[in-house]
């Protein structure tokens, strides 16, 4: 994988990334010029149409990041991939739409649009059919071997049986610090030299899955591997970059401590956020707005009570505020005045609730406290104070999430479907510490771009 403005991106996802890039702005010129041909038009240098041809690519691009074109399951499966990537050409032609009627100048004509369009769809579909085996075969994979036996090292090794896994175990040692629970394990008495077992397995990362480190670390064969190339990796810092999340089973409190995250040099990228929520809050606030005055209504018809509610989540720094939601469930939801989860198929919520729910439109009013700061447009969603209390007794590090500003969406809900349990709450934890630890402008379009993925296909909503 490369680290990309601290989010780790899968080197088949980038090579296919970039592949497409120059297949979009090949198509685009291509466009270009058979429709100039067609009119008996000089076509004209270049590089006065590269605006026109870097609209069209990154128009389609993003909407091919955002509906999971890039996916592991597109990766994997042809057919998926190509619905996928039909779906991302449509919206894509909705956004150069709006590029034209904004900036006319700065796109293709229609007629080169048209033709653009089709080539893309052919050769898109081509490049995945050339470079799907091989970007989705073992090349790309870094070979492991493993120092561990134990739960831990069980952990990465179910990691491995999933689609889209970026690494293959070479080899495992059982350095006696734990029962093993992976038959496959040699002993470590059986391993003459570290270095020898890494030459003969091919590895290129050694991964230290330890339960116990007490007395059964080889400091020094490390040492030596490390100055070696060979890429020496803990396993919560593995177990991060392979899933995008921290995961709790095994992290320790000073690999958050001492690890390059949570910087406090971030001032011009929160500044530049602030901005980009105001703006974008404001304008969506007036795009919108009657689409919010016609579901209130709707709302008041549907059932008796009022067509807005106000709840008290927790923000920033663990400040409480109120936000604001279209009514989706009954006015008597919560009657005996206990907060309760929200669970599937849940009986609370109303005819006009569930399709709201659906798609997200009771969640259009938080625009506001977004414009009046309380919220941003990404980072982990705002939990109620009788859930917080409750969760941070049970679940270590889950203040640590209150240290960015909530979001209408994030990275737990594009990663992790709706939950409503204490189990669902700790899975979601660890991918708002990973946003909360890696958080980047780059890391915030990503999570914006594959929202769109949720939004068409409701995932997560209940």
């Amino acid at each position: 994988m490369v680290r990309l403005f601290k989010h780790y991106i899968a080197y088949p996802v980038l090579v296919l990334c970039v592949a497409d890039f120059a297949v979009l702005l090949l198509v685009a010129e291509a466009g270009w010029v058979l429709r100039m041909r067609q009119i008996g038009a000089d076509p004209g240098p270049l590089w006065n149409r590269l605006p026109q041809l870097l609209s069209f690519a990154l128009a389609i691009q993003a909407p091919m990041i955002g509906v999971g074109v890039y996916a592991a399951e597109s990766m994997q499966t042809f057919r998926f991939a190509a619905a996928r990537l039909l779906v991302a050409i449509s919206l894509g032609v909705i956004l150069i739409s709006v590029l034209n009627f904004i900036s006319p100048g700065i796109t293709l004509w229609r007629s080169n649009s048209l033709y653009s369009m089709i080539l893309a769809v052919v050769l898109l579909l081509m490049v995945r059919v050339l470079l799907g085996g091989f970007v989705s075969g073992d090349t790309f994979k870094r070979r492991v071997l493993l120092l561990g036996a134990g739960r831990r090292a069980k952990r990465v090794a179910d990691l491995e049986k999933r689609m889209g896994a970026g690494f293959l175990i070479v080899g495992c040692v059982d350095m006696k610090d734990a029962p093993p629970q992976i038959e496959t394990a040699i002993s470590r008495t059986d391993v003459e030299s570290l270095g020898q077992l890494v030459e003969k397995t091919e590895a290129n990362e050694v991964v230290l899955a330890l339960d116990e480190r007490r007395n059964t670390v080889p400091v020094d064969a490390l040492l030596r591997l490390k100055t070696t190339g060979v890429h020496v990796t803990d396993i919560s810092d593995f177990v991060e970059r392979e899933t995008g999340r921290i995961d709790l089973d095994t992290i320790r409190p000073s690999s958050l401590i001492f690890s390059d995250g949570f910087s406090s040099g971030r001032e011009l990228s929160m500044g530049l956020k602030r901005i980009f929520d105001l703006v974008m809050s404001a304008a969506l606030l007036a795009i919108t707005a009657p689409i919010i005055v016609v579901t209130a209504l709707l709302v008041k018809l549907d059932s008796p009570g009022p067509a807005f509610y106000r709840q008290v989540r927790v923000g920033r720094y663990g400040a409480t505020f109120e936000i604001l939601k279209l009514r989706s469930m009954r006015q008597d939801a919560e009657a005996g005045g206990n907060a309760i989860w929200a669970q599937k198929g849940d009986a609370r919520v109303t005819r006009i609730g569930r399709i709201i729910r659906l798609i997200r439109v009771d969640e259009l009013p938080q625009l506001w406290t977004v414009l009046r700061g309380d919220m941003s447009f990404v980072g982990p969603r705002p939990e109620r104070p009788e859930f917080v209390a409750e969760l941070e007794k049970q679940i270590p590090y889950y203040a640590e999430r209150h240290m960015v500003k909530p979001g209408i969406t994030g990275w737990a809900q594009i990663n992790y479907p709706y939950g409503a349990s204490l189990e669902d709450a700790r899975h979601k934890l660890e991918y708002d510490l990973y946003y909360t630890k890696n958080y980047s402008p780059f890391l915030d379009l990503l999570i914006m771009l594959q929202t769109v993925r949720v939004l068409l296909w409701a995932e997560g909503a209940r």
